[in-house]
């Protein structure tokens, strides 16, 4: 039997979220976070960070109720997308050919598919191009959101997660396992930091969040600070604190319609071919604060639902292992 090469994949490369509120989510995307608007209409926000060249690596399109469009990642070459099509028919996912122009904004041909994890993915390679900001200091504002990291996915079977991203030839930077080495969550990686993509235990499909880098520690603070000046408090859910997995500073916070970003820095590089995955014990109360501070129940529960091609959110399923139900301190949760 003749086999279909996997395309090859360079990194994540934006998420399009469904908003309620476009001037809503403006405020809190652009004026508190710091994105640069590429594009812009009555219904749609194209977004980038101050690093990124190309067109955008955040879409908000409005519509009447919070959901995630899709997620995309970036192929190599015109041909990949070609390679994805195949390989996803292959897979008897369900495949649409995206012509350029008919696609989101800037965007040229490209494949979505849903994916055996019932996540809508995006391939492509020809996007437009963007002005150099990255020192364009006298624009720099809010959160100082640089570029997009990763995409944080719940899904409610980790090792076909694990499975499928590795067949996709993503590498592993980390896990929390069980002590029979059962997976409760993954960090998967093609751009040589610790994720593009992430995977959570839990009901799913549904996004857990999307990852927005920023360059110091003290502009997650200084992000902080600046909803609680506002009386905006409550828009921060979980931190500023440090993580086990990854090393990553970080804050949380949830948008107008409770799509979370995570604000972080201080990674690491995981390009040597020889790269080890590092394992956390999930009964390791550092693993998701390294400082050991409590996991608050909604960031254990709660998450965005995605889009099938219908436009209708996905059916979703229960979670197999329960990450909050582990008992490490005298909370449960951490």
């Amino acid at each position: 039997m003749s086999t279909v090469t996997a395309p090859d994949v360079v990194r994540a490369a934006y998420a399009q979220l469904v908003v309620t509120d476009i001037a809503k989510a403006r405020w809190f995307w652009v004026d508190l976070l710091g994105f640069h608007v590429q594009y812009e209409d009555a219904r749609t926000l194209c977004l980038r960070g101050t690093d990124e060249l190309t067109h955008h690596s955040l879409v908000l399109s409005q519509g009447a109720a919070a959901a995630l469009n899709h997620i995309a990642y970036r192929v190599r070459t015109p041909d990949d997308v070609g390679k994805a099509e195949s390989y996803f028919a292959r897979l008897g996912c369900p495949v649409r050919r995206v012509r350029k122009g008919s696609g989101t904004q800037g965007v040229g041909e490209a494949v979505r598919v849903i994916d055996p994890l019932g996540f809508p993915v995006e391939f492509f390679h020809e996007i437009e191009q963007a002005d150099r900001l990255i020192q364009r200091y006298d624009l720099h504002h809010g959160a100082q959101a640089a570029r997009l990291d990763h995409f944080n996915l719940c899904t409610p079977d980790i090792p076909a997660a694990y499975a499928h991203y590795t067949a996709l030839g993503f590498g592993c930077s980390e896990t929390i396992e069980g002590d029979a080495h059962e997976l409760y969550a993954a960090w998967m990686y093609r751009k040589q930091t610790v994720h593009d993509v992430a995977f959570t235990g839990g009901a799913g499909p549904r996004l857990h969040h999307v990852g927005v880098a920023t360059h110091e520690s003290h502009h997650v603070l200084h992000t902080a600070d600046i909803f609680g000046a506002l009386h905006k408090e409550h828009h921060i859910e979980r931190g500023p604190g440090r993580h086990g997995v990854s090393n990553a500073f970080y804050v949380y916070l949830r948008d107008p319609d409770g799509h979370r970003v995570e604000i972080y820095t201080s990674d690491y590089y995981t390009g040597d071919p020889d790269h080890e995955t590092y394992r956390w014990n999930v009964h390791d109360d550092r693993r998701r604060d390294f400082w050991g501070s409590a996991v608050i129940e909604s960031w254990y529960k709660e998450a965005s639902p995605v889009l099938g091609f219908d436009g209708l959110p996905q059916m979703v399923s229960d979670t197999l292992l329960d990450e909050s139900a582990v008992r490490v301190g005298a909370d449960g949760l951490g």
